[in-house]
């Protein structure tokens, strides 16, 4: 798409060329955001953490035309540095950063600390919403990290040649007020379900882990439920699958996946879609209500 037809879901600023900062994690989500951003004619400034993000990112940076920095995780202060000698005001976080390692072998620069030192509580959306406010009081304001990915966002309905069974359907309506309430306290995004009984909820340890422990657990005909927080900040934190979270649905024998429309990224796209197919996998995108939009 050329620079200056900027379709509806970008904000007005992005219709104009300017220099954007990418803070990478691991996974796929950063090369598509740094593809995407290059696409409307952006230049791209990526702060890559080295604990995280993946190694050929640099590859990809350097193909792109995009300058490339590493930075440890507690190196917070320095990222702002980079960004804002690079003349970044805008940024994207994506990316995962575990949150076992967010919590745990970090060592703080002083900017960091000083966030720490102020948080009344040390859960994800407390850490990364300080450190969000930390950066704009420097100038740089953290953008809806979907901004460059609209079309990869999950639609609502069924989105693979199966519809969920009567069973199936049962089981989600039972898992999303658990799953929805499990998100609020900023617990976890996903629980499994079978027979109306929750069998494993995800704390630190992330999406595919759980599913393989629900399948280890109740076996075969689990359930899974992924939701986005009431009140979603997109900046952060949003919900994603890809190949791998069908890979793990397939090995653990779980019939059914419900994401909610419009907040979960589907990285691999289609993809995704044709591997459930061929496992007969159902996948539904739920709808997002005004009472969970926030």
């Amino acid at each position: 798409m050329a620079v200056g037809s900027c379709r509806p879901f970008t904000v007005s600023i992005l219709c104009l060329v300017a220099r954007i900062g990418l803070i990478a994690g691991n996974g796929k989500f950063p090369f598509l955001v740094l593809q995407g951003a290059r696409d409307l004619g952006h230049e791209v400034t990526v702060v890559a953490i080295k604990e995280e993000a993946f190694a050929d990112l640099e590859e990809a940076a350097r193909k792109a035309g995009a300058t490339l920095h590493w930075v440890s995780l507690g190196q917070l202060g320095k990222c702002i540095k980079l960004l804002k000698s690079a003349g970044v005001s805008q940024a994207v976080m994506a990316g995962q950063v575990r949150h076992v390692k967010i919590f745990s072998g970090i060592v703080p620069d002083f900017t960091l600390l000083s966030v720490l030192t102020r948080l009344k509580a040390r859960n994800t959306d407390a850490l990364i919403s300080a450190v969000a406010d930390v950066m704009r009081d420097e100038g740089i304001e953290l953008m809806n990290s979907t901004v460059f990915l609209a079309p990869l966002l999950a639609r609502p309905g069924v989105l693979g040649e199966r519809a969920p069974d009567e069973q199936e359907r049962a089981d989600f309506e039972f898992g999303y007020r658990m799953a929805d309430a499990i998100a609020a306290l900023d617990i976890g995004q996903t629980i499994a379900v079978k027979h109306k009984a929750v069998v494993a909820v995800e704390a630190m340890e992330g999406t595919d882990e759980v599913i393989g422990r629900a399948g280890h657990l109740a076996g075969p005909g689990v359930r899974i439920v992924k939701v986005a927080k009431p009140g979603q900040d997109m900046r952060f934190d949003v919900p994603v699958i890809g190949l791998a979270t069908i890979q793990a649905m397939r090995v653990a024998g779980a019939s059914a996946l419900s994401i909610d429309a419009g907040r979960t990224l589907v990285l691999d796209g289609e993809h995704v879609f044709k591997s459930a197919d061929e496992a007969s996998i159902a996948i539904v995108g739920r709808p997002m209500t005004e009472d969970r939009r926030g």
